[in-house]
């Protein structure tokens, strides 16, 4: 299968229209780390797993000077994270290491974060500033069962980790799961693959979400967590929003059609359709404040809403959506079918 998207998508700016919204909604804050304070590291260490291989991201290294200063402020933004700006809670932890990605154009930050006591360690992430990460952040916490933590200063980013095992992780280590494990797994992914396409946030190959699995009465629970949202409503293809037809989630399609029947696949977007919607009308309005602004700003190209809004149309049978100008509309028109119709988004059985 061809590379579903084969140009590296800018970074688009934060409108005074969405940094309006956002500060309603406490995300700015006027004091903290900025991504280029972290750029002024003097050498890289290249950073590999257990087994010897390339982790793809490398430990930075700065001057004294810089590092003291440089720490001080990952400090703050930590506790801006965890406690809304209370200082106190840092005075036993400490900055045990920062990396940043070399994999992609994004290059983001890892901050580990230690606790002098326990040492008990967390993560947050710093980042450059983009508009599609923006919404598909705020879509992730208004309509999915998962809360979302970050914040914004100036041009930078500041994320919270998100807990799970990488995918492809999963898939690499093959972790032992019983066959009724597999079914549960299974399920979760016809309705990870559904939401994803309902609120269009694309790229979710195995590198970009997370399983969290949680241990119930008798097996296991496994929720997917999509971690990268730098592509939320930015490209024109409609495959790069269905998980399903990425090459490196082919063995989640496979476990897909070998434990579920085609009634049970139906049966589960229609439930996740119906969660999403449920969402949708106890969002207290915030759903469609987000969508009032998304709908006004510019988050990819002419051509490529006019792409994805004519295979939506066709994908749906539904014309309304080739009266999409925008990015923000065709999604708006997506998440708001939830309220007339059951039916399933995505392809009535998953298959690569």
């Amino acid at each position: 299968m061809p590379h579903l998207i084969s140009q590296k998508k800018g970074n688009y700016p934060i409108s005074d229209y969405l940094r309006s919204y956002l500060t309603r909604y406490g995300r700015i804050w006027s004091e903290s780390i900025r991504y280029r304070d972290l750029s002024r590291f003097a050498n890289a260490i290249p950073v590999y797993d257990e087994k010897g291989k390339d982790t793809l991201w490398s430990t930075v290294l700065y001057a004294e000077n810089d590092r003291r200063e440089i720490h001080e402020q990952l400090l703050t933004a930590y506790t801006i994270l965890k406690a809304d700006g209370d200082t106190s809670i840092s005075k036993y932890l400490y900055i045990d290491r920062v990396d940043q990605c070399i994999h992609g154009n994004t290059l983001p930050f890892r901050i580990r974060v230690v606790n002098r006591i326990n040492d008990n360690f967390d993560y947050f992430y710093v980042k450059k500033i983009d508009a599609n990460r923006i919404y598909g952040l705020e879509i992730e916490h208004i309509l999915s069962p998962n809360r979302i933590n970050y914040f914004i200063h100036a041009q930078t980013i500041v994320e919270e980790h998100i807990i799970g095992i990488p995918a492809d992780a999963f898939l690499r280590e093959e972790i032992p799961v019983t066959n009724f494990d597999q079914v549960r797994l299974a399920k979760e992914f016809v309705k990870f693959n559904e939401r994803c396409f309902i609120s269009l946030l694309g790229d979710m190959h195995s590198g970009n979400f997370v399983i969290e699995l949680t241990r119930d009465f008798e097996k296991w629970h496994f929720r997917m967590h999509p971690i990268d949202f730098d592509q939320q409503s930015h490209h024109w293809r409609k495959e790069v929003y269905l998980p399903e037809c990425f090459e490196q989630n082919a063995l989640f399609v496979s476990l897909v059609n070998r434990n579920l029947a085609v009634e049970n696949v139906v049966q589960y977007q229609k439930e996740e359709r119906s969660l999403v919607a449920n969402r949708v009308r106890v969002s207290h309005g915030r759903f469609n404040q987000l969508m009032e602004v998304m709908k006004e700003d510019i988050i990819s190209s002419d051509d490529y809403v006019k792409r994805l809004s004519q295979q939506l149309a066709e994908h749906y049978k539904e014309k309304k959506f080739e009266s999409c100008a925008t990015m923000g509309e065709i999604v708006y028109t997506s998440i708001t079918r939830l309220l007339d119709t059951s039916l399933p988004a995505s392809f009535p059985r998953v298959v690569v």
